[in-house]
Parts: C-alpha cells; sequence; structure tokens
C-alpha cells in the first residue's frame, strides 16, 4: 500500500525505509521534525512529464518546495521554473534555472520584482492587470529592454479543488476576465518596452481531473486563434499545472500521460512553445515529514498523541483540513486506537490529524507523514518562535543534509 504514495517507499524488517535508507536512522541522526525527499521520485515525475509533453518546457513550481538541491537537480534535467517572487526567481536562477526557461507569475509583482526579471531577460512575465503591463512596459524602457509578456487569462473554470486553491474562476484574484483580452492586446500595441508574446492560464491546484484543464484549453486556444487571425504574432502559451496527487490511500490521481492525452489534441493547432508549470506533482509524494511522539493522553474520552511536529512545520491539515496519511516509521504491536494528532504550538488548530485510528504508539516513537513534499517547507514558518526544521534528500541508498535545522539563534540573527 505505501508503494502507491511512493515507489521507493517500502517496510523492511519492520521499518521503513525510503530510497533504501532507514527513515528510523534519519530521524534519530538528524532529529524531527525532520523532511526527507527522494530525489529518484522527484526526477521519475519531471521525465513522465517530459515524455507526455515531449516538445513543451516544464517550468517547475518553485512555490510548491524551493529546496535548492531539488531545484538544482532538475535543472541538470532540463527543466526550467515558474516563480511568484523576486525571492524565488533568485532561487531559482541559484540553482541554475537558465534564464531563458524561467516564467515569472503573480498578481502583486513590484515594481523591484518585476526590473530582475528584465535585467535577466527572463522568458516570460505572466501579466494579470492592465496596469501590471503598464508597470513592465515603464521598468522593461527604463533598463533599454524589451520584455516578453504573456496575458494570464481568467477561463472562469471551476477546479473542482479547494476554494483557497481554486484560482480559474471569474471571483478569484487571478488573471484577467477573457472577454477583457483582445481589448488589452489592441491597447498594449504602441507599448515599446513588452512584446505580447503569449497566453498563459492556470485554474489551481490538487485537481483530481483532467476534465477541468481540458474545458480551459479549449477557452484559451479559442481567444488563441482569434487574436491570430487579428494579426497577434503568439508564440507561447502557458498552460499552467495543478495536476492533483495521492494523500488518502483509497484516492487515484491522473498521471502527465492522462494529461497529455486529453489535451494533446486540441493542441495540434497551436505551434508554438507549449509552457506546463507542475509543482505538487512533482514533489508532493516524493516527501515525508517525520515526527516523534512527545506525549499521550486521554482527556474527556478523547485521545491525543502529541507530535514534535506542528502547524508551524506543516500548515495544510490546519488551513485546508487537508488530510495526510501517517504511519509508524517502526509499527510494532499492531493494536489501533482513535486519536488526535497534535502539535506543540498553541494553537487549537494546531494538528495533523484528527480522530484517526492509528497503531496505538510508545512515547519516543517516530511517526511519518506522507505526501508532505509539496507546501510543507516551503508554507513552514517561526510561529511560537519554533525554528523550521532540516531537510535531507536521499537517493540511491545515500542521504544528504540538504538543509540544517534552523537554530534560534538563527531566527533571531533577523531581529536588529
Amino acid at each position: 500500500m505505501l508503494e502507491s504514495f511512493n515507489s521507493y517507499l517500502e517496510l523492511e524488517g519492520g521499518e521503513l525505509y525510503l530510497e533504501d535508507v532507514s527513515l528510523y536512522e534519519l530521524a534519530k541522526t538528524f532529529g524531527t521534525p525532520l523532511y526527507v525527499y527522494s530525489l529518484s521520485y522527484v526526477l521519475d515525475n519531471l521525465r513522465a512529464y517530459k515524455e507526455a509533453f515531449i516538445n513543451a518546457l516544464i517550468c517547475y513550481a518553485v512555490k510548491a518546495n524551493p529546496n535548492i538541491s531539488l531545484i538544482s537537480s532538475l535543472a541538470k534535467e532540463g527543466a526550467g521554473a515558474d516563480v511568484v517572487s523576486g525571492g524565488e526567481l533568485i532561487c531559482a536562477l541559484k540553482a541554475g534555472i537558465e534564464p531563458s526557461k524561467i516564467v515569472f507569475a503573480g498578481v502583486g509583482k513590484s515594481e523591484e520584482e518585476i526590473a530582475l526579471a528584465v535585467e535577466n531577460q527572463i522568458l516570460l512575465i505572466n501579466a494579470e492587470s492592465e496596469e501590471e503591463i503598464l508597470k513592465i512596459d515603464s521598468v522593461a524602457k527604463s533598463l533599454n529592454k524589451v520584455q516578453n509578456v504573456a496575458i494570464r487569462v481568467n477561463p472562469d473554470v471551476d477546479p473542482k479543488t479547494h476554494p483557497y486553491i481554486a484560482t480559474g474562476l471569474q471571483k478569484s484574484k487571478f488573471g484577467i476576465d477573457i472577454k477583457a483580452i483582445p481589448e488589452i492586446f489592441e491597447n498594449s500595441k504602441s507599448l515599446k518596452g513588452i512584446k505580447l508574446a503569449g497566453l498563459h492560464c492556470h485554474i489551481g491546484s490538487q485537481i483530481l481531473s483532467v476534465s477541468p484543464f481540458s474545458e480551459a484549453l479549449n477557452k484559451v486556444l479559442e481567444l488563441y486563434h482569434y487574436l491570430l487571425n487579428k494579426g497577434f504574432e503568439l508564440n507561447y502559451l502557458d498552460i499552467g499545472g495543478g495536476l492533483g496527487i495521492k494523500y488518502r490511500p483509497e484516492e487515484t490521481a491522473p498521471t502527465p500521460g492522462d494529461l497529455s492525452k486529453e489535451l494533446l489534441p486540441a493542441l495540434e493547432s497551436f505551434k508554438g512553445q507549449l509552457i506546463l508549470e507542475p509543482g505538487r506533482s512533482i514533489v508532493g509524494n516524493a516527501g515525508i515529514l517525520l515526527t516523534k511522539v512527545l506525549y499521550r493522553k486521554q482527556k474527556s474520552g478523547k485521545h491525543f498523541t502529541v507530535v514534535d511536529a506542528g502547524m508551524n512545520d506543516l500548515i495544510r491539515p490546519s488551513i485546508y483540513s487537508a488530510y495526510h496519511h501517517i504511519v509508524p516509521v517502526r509499527p510494532r504491536n499492531g493494536r489501533k486506537i482513535l486519536t488526535s494528532v497534535v502539535g506543540p504550538v498553541c494553537e487549537s488548530g494546531d494538528f495533523l490529524a484528527l480522530d484517526r485510528e492509528l497503531e496505538d504508539l510508545e512515547q519516543g516513537s517516530y511517526l511519518a507523514v506522507l505526501s508532505a513534499g509539496a507546501y510543507g517547507f516551503s508554507m513552514a514558518s517561526n510561529y511560537n518562535i519554533r525554528p523550521r526544521p532540516a531537510e535531507v534528500i536521499v537517493h540511491k541508498g545515500k542521504a544528504i543534509l540538504s538543509r540544517k535545522r534552523e537554530t534560534i539563534e538563527d531566527i533571531f540573527q533577523k531581529v536588529t
């Protein structure tokens, strides 16, 4: 069953291993909470996208997991990057992503962030408002550059996901109403600092059906052909990311191959550069959060398992009511109890699982929180002045410390 989450995750001799590395030994060596990532699984997923979309540029969504070591490995495999801030842009460049393979989205890019993108001559800035288009033009002219820009289309498609990560609905803050875009293209003809070179569409995240992607693509392609007939030259079509992953044992998730079968027939009419922005589907099930049982308590008929990982380490359960499958690193007695796995943070919303049937674990034993490779460390914080976890990458039987555990001193170094 565990292999259905990650083919490199196995239970051997009563102990969990990831890429032939003992998770128990990693927890003992590096301490907990601890993020562990399977590099082979990450690279397998990138290759699956490259095989499914042969001529496409695969721009990894840095927001999913900004670990520079992972991104550097993706860069060596030819991946680009999708960034949504100046910090993510710097991260991608430091990891070795070529500027000509970087696309920059986000509704609130500052003038400084736009200048950073223009100075590095990244492939595309995906603009999300008419005022932003004018700002990019102004910045580019001040730098004596011409910047390629794609307009982010809001196609008003319901991706059937959590409302906080649905970005393609008309009521969301993202993109420009599809009906307004032809006029924006006309109004931008005189701008000298930019070239409107493409269209961009990203409808959301953790989408478990390929049909919303198809619906959105058909709307964008209709707009694309309309603009071509009006004489505009469009070389790029960025269809975003959002393919979901398996979080529950009973779930199935579509593959890049499933997505390509759905989309490629419609894309035969598109002759430019296709761009995809996968994030979660690259790294989500590559990652595990290891945590230690601190205490167990029974209170008013309810059982709690208190662990050392909290909402500051993995916030998804608290803000999305997200499910993460949790298993013991060393299963022992097999006796199950109904318990809530809660963290040390001073919030009632600090939990990893509520009323979950788990093995009755002893104090000091370790748990593995699965599917934690995306939006885990990237959303971690120092709330309650808690240092962020260390990160370890395992690959073919070897473990490398990718990021040291923060210390209290590290946190206070940021304070003047």
